[in-house]
């Protein structure tokens, strides 16, 4: 077999199903604000699941969902708590002989799915902060639901600096087809090659579909082989019905599809079968996902 990294699960949904306090426009970002207990317990239940990278609930401390004056006055401290907690949840299980990895969330700064709302100037500070409050509790960085290229420059630049492994994670367009495609439009394949010219650690896809990420791994594999790159694939996907190019990601909560553990895992071995090596879940896919996640790969490591 080759190597198989499992990343934790969508923190928002689990959030809201543990009962933490939880809507629009705050998003996960509630809980930490009116009852972090929950940010603890929801990420102590992916430990449990097999988690070995834990993603800091950093995702909604931005203007876009905490709103100009809140991010302004807490902003920072609450991506410092969020990071805080999930060090102490790791530090804990990595005390009990079972190390498990803190990633550093840098979100989207203007909301998820919308390249057409990304304004660098204004972005390259609110990622500056965000490195800044998470910096001292967490092993590695981890940018997702990147909708451009042009959006992964900006990001990359902050990072680059920062000493320590960075993971780029795109989202794409969840129309199937022959050739993935960002948010933006642009190819996977322009993606990954941008991405090998950064000593980037991994490219992964998150928070699309799980019908539309084998594509993009093939994609992704090819032109890293074509430059003898060392860089490795993930892909965490969610479990929301195909999002439109229009979407207004503070305004409802996304459908949801049913997609059991079982059904989440037979994507789940096609992508590794593909070139996978760091597999979670995003939006949607709960503790039972990433169990049945890490069942498989005792299985795989037994063979």
């Amino acid at each position: 077999m080759h190597k198989l990294t499992i990343l934790d699960g969508g923190m928002g949904r689990e959030l809201q199903d543990i009962g933490a306090p939880f809507s629009q426009p705050l998003w996960s970002a509630q809980a930490l604000i009116e009852a972090p207990e929950f940010v603890s317990q929801a990420h102590q239940n992916f430990v449990d699941a097999g988690a070995e990278i834990v993603i800091v609930n950093s995702y909604a401390c931005v203007p876009f969902h905490l709103g100009d004056a809140l991010y302004q006055s807490d902003g920072a401290r609450l991506a410092t708590l969020a990071a805080s907690i999930a060090h102490n949840v790791c530090m804990k299980a990595t005390s009990s002989n079972r190390p498990i990895s803190v990633a550093g969330a840098i979100p989207p700064p203007f909301g998820s799915y919308r390249p057409d709302l990304f304004d660098a100037d204004k972005a390259k500070l609110i990622v500056a902060s965000l490195v800044a409050a998470q910096q001292p509790y967490v092993d590695l960085w981890l940018a997702e639901t990147i909708s451009s290229i042009k959006e992964f420059e900006v990001i990359q630049t902050a990072l680059s600096t920062t000493g320590k492994s960075c993971y780029y994670s795109f989202n794409l367009d969840d129309r199937v087809s022959n050739q993935a495609c960002l948010r933006s439009g642009e190819s996977v394949s322009s993606a990954a090659k941008r991405v090998c010219q950064t000593g980037a650690k991994a490219i992964l896809f998150n928070c699309s579909i799980p019908e539309v990420m084998e594509q993009a791994i093939k994609d992704a594999k090819q032109v890293i082989e074509a430059q003898d790159g060392d860089v490795e694939i993930g892909v965490y996907a969610n479990n929301f019905m195909p999002i439109k190019t229009d979407h207004e990601a503070n305004s409802s909560l996304q459908p949801m599809r049913e997609l059991s553990p079982d059904d989440y895992l037979v994507y789940a071995k096609r992508w590794y079968d593909a070139g996978a090596s760091i597999i979670g879940g995003c939006c949607g896919i709960g503790p039972a996902h990433i169990n049945a996640l890490s069942q498989w790969k005792c299985a795989l490591l037994d063979q």
